[in-house]
């Protein structure tokens, strides 16, 4: 009996410590990232050795070391720490995230394309990864392959914002027409209010004003995608909306009249989210509110506030249903040609 007893003693007694010991890695974790925000890596990386002393294959611990480890540019032991988690069965986007800019900050570009091709063999619906590897080639001047990786990321990650806002670019300063002008606004309705809204804002104002510098707004475009086709036939159609020059008020004319015409031709054709949620917000009379929150500033920021001013009713109806609704686009409406 006395043997029982001390036998259950020491259960407890072990359980008790396996739950301390499972609580003070919890709390030092949360101690850790708590530097990690405060900017304080120094302290972030001893709390965090501290804690994968008594849990030494914590993954979540050891992507947080080797995070610090980077943002305080101690790359060798960022590298040590982080280089091994890839081949981790448990290793998920964010490792091969942490490892990629640990090898990209030591300049070993080879590796970081080895690593995001694994990646993308594991992940091969991440948004997130098309887009970092893109900006990477991008970066080395392979124009041509960063635009299949971001059109790659939006046809499988729709939701994923990087790759709009990367394709809207490099399609601004291409020859396109059409899908800097989409990709564009399908960014800034999925990342509203940053400073990468406030610049492709303006990219959308300038492609405007791009499309229809021209008479033949076909010119040099991809004429045997039937969407496109259809985008800019609809708005050459109605270009005389916007022959005095392009204002958010006359680009509101000219998209309200572009949409009445796409419901009826190609809305059942083509399904796209951006257009519904244009339409819906036509139909609220929200639509001049929204086109003066994505061209107003971008043309005149002082036209802009008066108008704000002028509208206030409207204006904060339009910010309070774009904090409220989630804007979400669904697979299967992707209509570009994919670049070979």
């Amino acid at each position: 009996m006395t043997k029982l007893l001390f036998l259950f003693i020491v259960l407890i007694a072990a359980g008790n410590t396996s739950y301390s010991q499972t609580e003070d890695v919890k709390t030092l974790h949360q101690t850790a990232k708590t530097y990690m925000r405060q900017g304080d890596y120094n302290n972030a990386v001893l709390v965090l050795n501290r804690a994968l002393r008594v849990e030494p294959e914590n993954l979540e611990l050891l992507k947080d070391l080797s995070f610090s480890y980077y943002l305080k540019h101690d790359y060798a032991n960022a590298l040590t720490t982080a280089k091994p988690l890839a081949d981790r069965k448990d290793a998920d986007v964010q490792t091969y995230q942490i490892i990629a800019m640990v090898y990209k900050s030591l300049e070993e570009r080879k590796e970081a394309e080895k690593l995001y091709k694994t990646a993308l063999k594991k992940f091969p619906n991440s948004g997130v990864l098309y887009n970092e590897y893109g900006e990477m080639l991008w970066s080395k001047k392979d124009f041509s392959d960063a635009i299949k990786l971001w059109e790659k990321g939006i046809l499988s990650d729709p939701n994923s914002a990087g790759n709009y806002y990367n394709a809207a670019k490099f399609y601004y300063l291409s020859a396109d027409k059409t899908w800097a002008l989409i990709y564009g606004e399908m960014f800034v309705n999925l990342e509203s209010y940053t400073k990468r809204t406030e610049e492709v804002k303006t990219i959308l104002l300038e492609g405007y004003k791009k499309l229809f510098s021209t008479t033949d707004i076909f010119k040099g475009q991809n004429t045997k995608n039937e969407f496109v086709n259809a985008f800019l036939g609809i708005m050459q159609k109605n270009s005389t909306a916007v022959a005095t020059g392009i204002t958010p008020e006359t680009i509101t004319t000219l998209r309200s009249r572009f949409l009445m015409e796409w419901q009826q031709q190609y809305a059942k054709k083509f399904p796209h989210r951006l257009f519904e949620h244009q339409n819906q917000l036509l139909g609220m009379g929200l639509f001049d509110a929204y086109n003066q929150w994505i061209f107003g500033a971008a043309a005149s920021k002082p036209a802009y506030q008066q108008w704000t001013s002028n509208n206030t009713a409207k204006n904060d109806e339009l910010v309070r249903l774009q904090k409220n609704r989630v804007f979400k686009i669904p697979h299967g409406q992707y209509y570009q040609t994919l670049p070979k």
